[in-house]
């Protein structure tokens, strides 16, 4: 089993920066891709980034290329989502969360539903 906890969330002006961490533990996290959506209110969950656990690639949607950065320290089983240049429409309690993969798996392409584990949120709010 894996268990995924979620912290660094808070209240930030438009222009300002958030470091979100994921501490994961369990296995072994090296056959795992792990990913960060957010929901914002009255509003479907959605993928924002992407990490292979063992090669670092990343995968992020457009939205956020340039401003976001997502990054995981092996040695403390944790990854992060650094955030710059925050938006108003940033705001969303964000979720971490893992499904197992392999070395050369895609990172676009999966949704929620393709993913196994999941945190339990960390809010998000970016005040214009």
């Amino acid at each position: 089993q894996v268990q995924l906890v979620e912290s660094g969330g808070g209240l930030v002006q438009a222009g300002g920066s958030l470091r979100l961490s994921c501490a994961a533990s369990g296995r072994t996290f090296s056959s795992y891709a792990m990913a960060w959506f957010r929901q914002a209110p009255g509003k479907e969950r959605m993928f924002v980034a992407a990490i292979t656990w063992r090669g670092g690639r990343t995968y992020y949607i457009d939205s956020v290329k340039g401003r976001f950065t997502i990054s995981r320290d092996d040695a403390k089983n944790t990854v992060y989502l650094e955030m710059n240049s925050l938006k108003p429409e940033d705001t969303a309690v964000y979720y971490c969360a893992a499904r197992r993969s392999n070395y050369y798996t895609n990172l676009s392409g999966y949704g929620s539903r393709d993913y196994d584990y999941w945190g339990q949120g960390t809010q998000v709010t970016v005040s214009s």
